[in-house]
């Protein structure tokens, strides 16, 4: 991989974390049953760019974790903020039990990444990294 496809791929992957950190905010105004609407459609077109931007990675790198069951799994089993909102309060734990270990699994992959990027970076005469 060249160094500009890792920095894509860096870029890429920070975005789709923030697409996971909306997941969460979801959950928890599914929770609060406090959600409009527009939360609602909203929400919808984060699990989209999830779906969408998972495999758009996962033809660029190849990971056993997160799976794309698991994530699969976890985007499915939340068709709506009303449905989230109806579940039990130990369910909803159980989704995010599941939605915290996929985020940690995509800041391993990050972290992995990075390490690349670092390793391919051009250096100065002193061994410094050019920014």
């Amino acid at each position: 991989m060249t160094p500009k496809e890792i920095n894509q791929l860096v870029v890429q992957i920070e975005t789709h974390i923030e697409c996971w950190k909306q997941f969460n905010h979801f959950i928890t105004l599914a929770r609060a049953k406090k959600f409009t609407p527009t939360d609602e459609n909203h929400f919808l077109e984060i699990k989209s760019i999830i779906i969408q931007e998972l495999e758009l990675i996962y033809s660029a790198v190849e990971t056993s974790s997160p799976s794309r069951d698991e994530i699969h799994a976890l985007v499915g089993n939340a068709p709506s903020l009303r449905y989230l909102g109806d579940m039990s309060e130990g369910a909803l734990r159980g989704l995010e039990t599941q939605w915290h270990k996929i985020y940690i699994g995509w800041h391993a992959i990050l972290g992995q990444l990075k390490v690349k990027q670092r390793a391919v970076e051009p250096k100065h005469f002193w061994g410094a990294s050019r920014k």
